[in-house]
């Protein structure tokens, strides 16, 4: 975890659901029913599902604001319920929705509460704090010195993204973190921590009701079904061409194919060559574009083929409709596909 005792400083963690029950006395049903589920490390794991699923409850046996009633949950293989409840819990990145930042503390004394609490020295804190606000993509000048009232609501969700990371945990638990934002600032916030993942590589348990957001951030995502029991765990692509019921399919929806082509980027596939002189007016999107996104844009202009252009904005191609269509019948949206 957070010291040398626990899962250490840094990297990421394996974290294990053996046999999982919690149940609350005057309940028929368990909130969460024999869950078991293994997140490779450096792996981002959604847990979705109806309400009353179980999804948080879940989540926070984890950490331990909820107590397991049988089961075992385990960090690179020690067991949580082994570990004091200090030890756990500062060695564990939490994000929640309502962000939760201190008002009375500005940005910088906010990031730095777990990193004082090990005992870090000012210095260490202080270049600590101004590493992580420009990994989440604020201005350590002028930021580190303002209150939350101050910022916008993006801002102190990124606030809260970073003081998650202050002590370098190998495991994150985030709690619809990004359901209480603008849908424009919400794209951009998770477009933003599936880059910063990229980078940081930390094990990250992620709670939605959103059957998309899931999609888009999970590597694996474990459908939670009334009751706490899983449906289904598996990759993106997986769960989308193969569900294993009618309750997954009728949950993921009928344009299930659709939402296949989020997981591919234009510059993951064969495209078609590019036109030998600049076409007037022809719409061009860079290789990350997804490939339902490139689709969209497609059909916006009359079925026309998009240039695709690198991050130099050097030509690499068209995409057409029917390479689209083409991809998915040939098993489109590799994101996470199973080797």
């Amino acid at each position: 975890m957070a010291d040398a005792s626990a899962a250490g400083e840094g990297g990421a963690a394996e974290l294990v659901f053996n046999d999982v029950t919690k149940r609350y006395p005057g309940r028929p049903q368990p909130a969460v029913n024999s869950l078991s589920l293994v997140v490779p490390a450096g792996d981002i794991c959604v847990l979705v599902g109806p309400s009353g699923a179980g999804k948080t409850t879940a989540m926070k046996m984890v950490n331990r604001l909820i107590d397991i009633t049988d089961g075992d949950i385990t960090i690179e293989g020690r067991s949580v319920r082994a570990m004091g409840l200090t030890q756990l819990r500062r060695g564990i990145g939490y994000v929640i929705q309502q962000v939760g930042l201190f008002p009375h503390m500005d940005v910088a004394d906010n990031i730095a509460t777990v990193p004082r609490l090990l005992g870090w020295d000012r210095a260490r804190i202080s270049r600590r704090v101004d590493e992580l606000l420009d990994l989440v993509g604020l201005d350590a000048a002028q930021d580190r010195t303002r209150y939350p009232a101050e910022l916008s609501g993006g801002q102190r969700q990124r606030v809260g993204l970073a003081r998650a990371l202050a002590a370098d945990p190998p495991l994150m638990l985030m709690d619809e973190p990004f359901g209480a934002i603008d849908p424009i600032t919400r794209d951009r916030l998770q477009n933003e921590f599936l880059r910063l993942h990229r980078e940081i590589r930390k094990t990250v348990i992620f709670v939605t009701h959103d059957i998309d957001e899931a999609i888009k951030m999970g590597d694996r995502i474990a459908i939670l079904r009334q009751g706490g029991v899983l449906a289904q765990y598996a990759t993106p692509d997986e769960i989308l061409a193969s569900p294993v019921d009618d309750f997954v399919a009728s949950f993921v929806g009928a344009d299930r194919g659709l939402k296949r082509l989020a997981l591919t980027r234009v510059g993951d596939i064969a495209l078609e060559p590019a036109p030998a002189m600049a076409a007037d007016g022809i719409p061009t999107v860079p290789e990350t574009t997804s490939l339902r996104d490139a689709l969209s844009l497609m059909l916006t202009h009359g079925g026309r083929p998009l240039l695709v252009v690198d991050g130099s904005g050097r030509a690499t191609g068209t995409v057409t409709v029917d390479l689209v269509s083409e991809t998915l019948s040939n098993g489109g949206g590799r994101r996470g596909a199973a080797a």
